[in-house]
């Protein structure tokens, strides 16, 4: 999902952001600080606000980018208020993890690394969650569900599509 930041949306955020960099500028390896800020405070980094920090910390906008892929903490699109992760760790993809992963996208009708238009779902693949013993792991937003399996999967979905359709927070 290839979501819009209007900067106009955010103007306080944008300058208590400002305000919290300006603490930050005169300090070494900054950079790192204000993209955690930046993540915290807006759920993504977007071109603005990298274009921000880069100016304010007298950074490239290349290293600001160049940092904000590297690191998987941070994002430049949004997630849903549902983060659905599939371990693609071997463990995990030994005991099908593919399998799990292709019946999440289908059933969201997205792909690893979208997020459903509606803001509700995001499908992310880590390597491992160091829950090996549990494989197939997945997790949402943190919480692990080990052992997992096609049929568990279907009903994890189903109670998650419920609960966030319905607005509230699983």
């Amino acid at each position: 999902m290839a979501v819009q930041f209007i900067e106009t949306e955010h103007t306080q955020e944008i300058d208590l952001f400002r305000r919290e960099l300006e603490d930050l500028k005169e300090g070494r390896g900054m950079l790192m600080q204000a993209l955690h800020l930046a993540q915290n405070r807006f759920g993504h980094i977007p071109v603005p606000i990298q274009e921000i920090i880069s100016k304010t910390l007298k950074v490239p906008m290349s290293t600001v980018y160049g940092v904000i892929t590297f690191y998987t903490r941070f994002t430049l699109e949004p997630k849903g208020q549902c983060e659905v992760s599939i371990c693609m760790g071997t463990a995990c993809y030994i005991q099908g993890a593919a399998e799990i992963l292709q019946e999440l996208e289908s059933a969201l009708g997205i792909k690893s690394g979208e997020t459903t238009e509606d803001g509700l779902f995001t499908i992310t693949t880590t390597r491992c969650v160091g829950a090996c013993g549990l494989a197939p792991v997945v997790t949402v937003n943190g919480e692990v569900h080990g052992r997992m399996d096609l049929k568990k999967m279907r009903a994890l979905i189903g109670e998650l599509k419920a609960s966030y359709e319905e607005g509230d927070e699983a």
